[in-house]
């Protein structure tokens, strides 16, 4: 006889693990299957590594730039072994923290791959053995993959994905890039570091084009100054073997045909995502993503779907916030998800941080808007840290002052940005922005100084 639950989750991401932790706490009896380690791809291969490389990468960066403080050291050198043994010990960590969680909320996590044969009913397979275990309710939360462009040549040489990186066994002399969004970015800040020439192919006339065209433009600058290679508006037209390992063959937006020589290659194109777990159900999709409605209901009631799976802005902190919608749902209270106000965050050097909309996007939805910019050059403890690479810009609606949107670039802006998706989620105004205190010096100052400027440009008017 098969077990029986009220709610199972198929995938233990930040998506699954988070909808099991909500389920089990509103007293349901959970399952959660998941083939790989607990965390999914943001702990194990994403998010969590990344960001553990990129404080190496900041530590690098600050002991080059204390010379000019006066500050000497010896000659600099890099142990890989030991970077990825620290990275490691962050996961494990971590992993076990969601264990123990696990464990104390009563949950079974069953190790396998989760099937969906019918509406209720799941099979578990983990090598030659299955188990079928039936549902009231199942939540999909398969996450996503890299996403392999088909490029003639690249499947006769060796390249590396987001997932496949952290396995690399020694720092490249040279390594190239093929993406520059977010993944791709991160990834050249961490390489750079570590003195590997870096080079960047994007299709895209800009790096992280989904961002403001300011802080596009400013990374590229910055990373410029760390020796990277950009090349904007580039089309990868083949790869295969080279000098060095690989040669990608390329030709930029005049038909000028470009030649790279690198030892390694990543493959950063995006994601795709993983709905073999649903195969066997004639579900909605939107595309090749799961349709879901703001419940996170697909189209089988008894079956919800979150995280990258369903597409949208395929971010953990989005994963978890569908992950509780559905959760809320599948145990009978009533619950939807909100978009509005969703940070967005890229672990560059410097960083890049944004909510809303940029002033592009409002200008494109027929909104009367306006923005200001305050740069951190200006701002004490920017210039204190020798950090005055940066920005802080507010979109705002011109007539009632709505901040509609903001960016924020330069260090620690991933962490200030939920000041300004507070402001935002509770519809504060810009004239309550001008007069909350803030702490000096402070790079949040900037925040501040902003909004004081548009304040008296939205007052102006009033003075005769």
């Amino acid at each position: 006889m098969s077990k029986s639950y009220d709610i199972a989750i198929i995938g233990g991401g930040p998506g699954g693990y988070v909808a099991a932790l909500r389920a089990a706490e509103l007293g349901k009896k959970t399952a959660l299957i998941e083939h790989d380690f607990l965390g999914g791809t943001c702990l194990n291969r994403g998010c969590i590594p990344s960001k553990t490389l990129l404080k190496h990468a900041e530590i690098i960066e600050s002991i080059h730039a204390a010379k000019e403080w006066g500050i000497e050291t010896g000659e600099l050198s890099f142990s890989l072994e030991k970077m990825k043994k620290r990275k490691d010990d962050v996961i494990s960590k971590l992993r076990s923290g969601i264990a123990f969680l696990m464990k104390k909320g009563k949950i079974d996590v069953l190790d396998g791959f989760g099937s969906i044969e019918t509406p209720n009913k799941i099979k578990v397979l983990k090598e030659d053995k299955q188990e079928v275990i039936e549902a009231a309710k199942i939540i999909v939360a398969t996450g996503s993959s890299p996403a392999v462009p088909p490029i003639p040549g690249l499947k006769e040489v060796s390249f590396f994905t987001s997932d496949t990186i952290f396995d690399i066994n020694e720092i490249p002399s040279y390594i190239a890039i093929i993406g520059g969004g977010v993944i791709g970015v991160e990834f050249a800040c961490i390489f750079a570091s570590l003195d590997t020439k870096v080079v960047i192919v994007e299709m895209a006339d800009r790096l992280v084009p989904s961002e403001d065209p300011e802080a596009s433009k400013l990374l590229e600058k910055e990373l410029k100054k760390k020796g990277v290679q950009i090349f904007t508006s580039t089309k990868v037209n083949s790869v295969e073997k080279g000098d060095l390992g690989k040669r990608i063959l390329c030709t930029d937006q005049k038909g000028n045909e470009i030649f790279i020589e690198t030892q390694e290659l990543i493959v950063s194109v995006g994601r795709k995502p993983n709905t073999a777990a649903v195969s066997n159900l004639n579900l909605v999709m939107d595309g090749p993503f799961i349709k879901v409605n703001e419940k996170m209901e697909t189209s089988v009631k008894s079956i919800y779907a979150v995280g990258d799976v369903v597409g949208g802005y395929q971010l953990a902190h989005v994963a978890s916030a569908e992950g509780i919608v559905a959760a809320n749902n599948a145990a009978g209270e009533q619950d939807t998800i909100n978009y509005k106000v969703v940070p967005r965050c890229i672990y560059t050097l410097p960083e890049i941080a944004s909510v809303g909309m940029t002033e592009a996007e409002a200008l494109a939805k027929g909104l009367a808007v306006a923005s200001e910019k305050f740069d951190h050059v200006g701002n004490g403890k920017a210039l204190a840290a020798g950090e005055t690479s940066g920005f802080t810009k507010i979109i705002y609606e011109k007539k009632y002052g709505e901040i509609i949107g903001v960016t924020m670039v330069g260090p620690h802006v991933t962490e200030m940005i939920s000041e300004a998706a507070a402001f935002m989620f509770l519809e504060g105004t810009i004239e309550e922005a001008a007069k909350m205190i803030h702490p000096h010096p402070t790079v949040s100052e900037t925040f501040y100084e902003a909004a004081q400027r548009i304040e008296m440009k939205l007052r102006a008017p009033l003075k005769v």
